[in-house]
This record gives structure tokens, sequence and C-alpha cells, in this order.
């Protein structure tokens, strides 16, 4: 692996659509893994791991089945 396969903050923010509080924030809530450059300590996101957390969030959620939920009457 090379450091082609990692974006800097800035871009990783930009390919999720939010902000790089955000990325910093769910660094710190374990909701995503951040790298640190060895030389530089920067952060970095491995591309994948941008992928796969875009495919996540992209799943359809489901329906609820309302057949069978009670109906409820006024009385």
């Amino acid at each position: 692996m090379g450091f082609q396969e990692y974006l800097r903050i800035k871009a990783a923010a930009a390919v999720l659509g939010v902000s790089e509080t955000t990325l910093r924030n769910w660094e710190r809530s374990g909701k995503l893994v951040t790298y640190r450059h060895p030389v530089n300590r920067h952060r970095l996101y491995k591309r994948a791991d941008l992928d796969a957390l875009l495919a996540s969030v992209e799943q359809p959620l489901p329906v609820p089945d309302r057949r069978s939920s009670p109906v409820l009457a006024d009385e």
C-alpha cells in the first residue's frame, strides 16, 4: 500500500460530504479509523474505508411491515 491510497482530512471530508470537525469527532467515537503520516503525523484516511462507509449509509432502510402492527381504534 502506498500513500496514494490515503486521503488527508480535507479531501476525506469532501468525499463524505461532511466537515473536518465531523471526521475528528468520528475518530474520537471510533466510527472511523484514522491513520497518521509517519513523518508529519497528519491524519490520513484509507480511501477503501471511506468507500465502505459510504456504501453502508447508502443501503436502504428496511420498511416496517405495517400489517403486523396493531391498529388502535378511537373509543
